[in-house]
């Protein structure tokens, strides 16, 4: 049974940064491509990073503030997030993918087969 787990969000101001975990269980981790999306109050899910290998991924929202990363050894993927914004408040979601093809759909909700139950993000100004 396949099963990702996020934690590490929270409420925090705006500027400050939180990490998000995602470990991974019943999968082979280093064998798949990992992605975090985002869900607004409202709003359609949003591609925010995703990791292939040695190669990463951003919406162009995140680039220079998110940093997407994987430790294969604890089956984890992790998402640094700095200077946050009161628009990055959402729902953030990991995902795995397998990685044929990845390079060209990675910011696309289908292209990944498991998702975990989100872990809130709240941003104040």
């Amino acid at each position: 049974q396949v099963q990702l787990v996020e934690s590490g969000g929270g409420l925090v101001q705006a500027g400050g940064s939180l990490r998000l975990s995602c470990a991974t269980s019943g999968l082979a981790f280093s064998s798949f491509a990992m992605g975090w999306f985002r869900r607004a109050s409202g709003k359609n899910h949003e591609f925010v990073a995703g990791i292939n290998w040695l190669r990463r991924y951003y919406s162009d929202s995140v680039k220079g503030r998110f940093t997407i990363s994987s430790n294969n050894a604890k089956n984890t993927v992790y998402l640094q997030m700095n200077t946050l914004k009161p628009e990055d408040t959402a729902v953030y979601y990991c995902a795995a993918s397998t990685p044929a093809g990845y390079s060209d759909s990675y910011y696309l909700k289908s292209k990944y087969s498991y998702w975990g139950q989100g872990t809130q993000v709240t941003v104040s100004s």
